[in-house]
């Protein structure tokens, strides 16, 4: 039986390392197999594109440039890690996916949405996540989480005004697939944010029972 495909989206400080660990847990303390990785990146070759895409340098870089270095590590994510996995029934947990691009590269950036559909049906075809959380924080808060922190890699180093373009083509994602995308509140305390979690987690593994 195929495996569930989760990913988690949202902006800068939006706590998915978190409530990665909170679902590492989950899955482990019910036995339910499963696999976690993140974009850009999850396989050796994808992971050496992730540091050409996020390392700061002084040379521009080029907007197709990074949608296209994405795409390349996700073609390469895709095939090497979460379809042999889903195939072998495991659960795929990816700290970002393809939403990440639609809201990043397409609304942050302004980029060509047209360009992005067609690299989405070309690299990801049927490979689209079975559920996506959203983190959502107002951007203020996010920030003030991500100066704690004691790297800042080139996305977390953007403007305000583009930070708050990707929380509001989040939340364009998740109105328009709601679905799909599940709005967890983020800025709740942690206890209220894990139970948010627990309910999703809940009902795809009782999909995924009446699936059996």
């Amino acid at each position: 039986m195929r495996g569930k495909f989760i990913s988690l989206e949202g902006g800068e400080g939006s706590g998915k390392t978190t409530a990665i660990h909170f679902i590492r847990e989950w899955l482990d303390f019910h036995d339910i197999p499963y696999v976690m990785t993140r974009e850009p990146g999850g396989t050796p070759l994808a992971e050496e594109i992730r540091q050409l895409i996020l390392t700061p340098r002084d040379e521009a870089v080029n907007d197709v440039t990074e949608l296209l270095l994405v795409f390349a590590s996700r073609a390469q994510h895709i095939a090497e890690k979460i379809k042999p996995a889903l195939d072998k029934g495991f659960w795929v947990i990816s700290d970002r996916f393809l939403d990440s691009s639609y809201v990043y590269q397409g609304k942050a950036r302004g980029g060509d949405l047209a360009m992005l559909d067609q690299l989405a049906d070309w690299v990801v075809s049927d490979s689209k996540p079975d559920a996506t959380l959203l983190l959502d924080v107002p951007v203020e808060l996010g920030q003030k989480r991500v100066v704690l922190r004691n790297h800042q890699d080139r996305l977390d180093k953007e403007s305000l005004s583009f930070h708050q373009k990707v929380r509001d083509g989040f939340l364009d994602r998740a109105k328009a697939d709601s679905q799909r995308v599940k709005i967890i509140d983020a800025s709740l305390p942690l206890d209220a944010v894990k139970q948010q979690i627990e309910e999703q987690l809940r009902q795809l593994n009782k999909a995924w029972a009446d699936e059996a």
